[in-house]
């Protein structure tokens, strides 16, 4: 018999790995209906927040490297959603903006937050700590440089 702290089910990354995929089934749908995937909503939402923003930027507020985010904003410019233009004497540097189209799904997507809070059982109150408690466990890894090795 197995030790009870290698059993998969007291396994915490495996929990944030269901926990993951279940958030992302609820959002699908909701997404579905505004055209999106959710990688593409993430960089509206970044954008929605400061628009204007480097792909770079993009990158670092994503955590993703350019080689996931140049293909999704590609297609966004091709769908209208989005307008990449290259820096003038950098043509290295490339600035993304919202098109008006790509500023009007802001609006259709006010509602993804609460539903998703009302999916998770969570009132507001409980939300705002949900969050704030999934921050700082974030941040505690991230300021590892490795595992701590007993």
């Amino acid at each position: 018999m197995s030790k009870p702290e290698l059993r998969l089910s007291n396994q915490i990354c495996f929990l944030v790995y269901r926990l993951e995929r279940e958030i992302n089934a609820r959002y699908r749908p909701l997404l579905k209906r505004l055209g999106l995937t959710y990688p593409q909503y993430l960089i509206l939402l970044v954008l929605w927040e400061e628009d204007g923003r480097t792909v770079g930027q993009l990158c670092a507020a994503l955590g993703l490297d350019t080689g996931t985010v140049s293909p999704l904003l590609k297609r966004m410019d091709r769908e209208g959603l989005i307008s990449r233009v290259r820096k003038t004497g950098d043509e290295r540097t490339v600035t993304v903006t919202l098109t008006a189209d790509g500023k009007a799904l802001q609006k259709r997507a006010l509602i993804l937050p609460k539903t998703i809070a009302t999916c998770l059982g969570l009132n507001a109150e409980s939300y705002v700590d949900l969050h704030a408690r999934l921050r700082g466990v974030l941040g505690t890894l991230k300021k590892q440089d490795s595992v701590i090795v007993p």
